[in-house]
């Protein structure tokens, strides 16, 4: 197999299904901050909330900038969201 679709195969957001070689070329067109790149490519907005892919994508980043790990801050946090009845909207079934 060629490096190219090995890239192509290698999906590093599993909950996104986001590969290497998408996070690479959004990388070589300039985004190289990870709050960007979650919200350019979604990384990290799954289910898991980037607990699987956080840190591949940490390691991804320095290997690309020349950063270390360390300099580069890791993306926020935010719990999923989870639908609500319209009745509790409306203040139940009497209204």
């Amino acid at each position: 197999m060629t490096d190219k679709k090995n890239k192509k195969e290698t999906v590093i957001c599993r909950c996104q299904d986001i590969t290497l070689e998408e996070i690479e070329k959004a990388i070589d067109s300039g985004i190289t901050d990870p709050e960007e790149l979650k919200r350019f490519l979604h990384l990290g907005m799954g289910p898991c909330q980037g607990r699987t892919c956080g840190q591949l994508v940490t390691r991804i980043l320095a290997r690309k900038t020349g950063k270390s790990t360390s300099e580069i801050k890791s993306t926020s946090t935010r719990p999923p969201l989870v639908s609500v009845p319209i009745k509790e909207l409306l203040g139940g079934e009497d209204e």
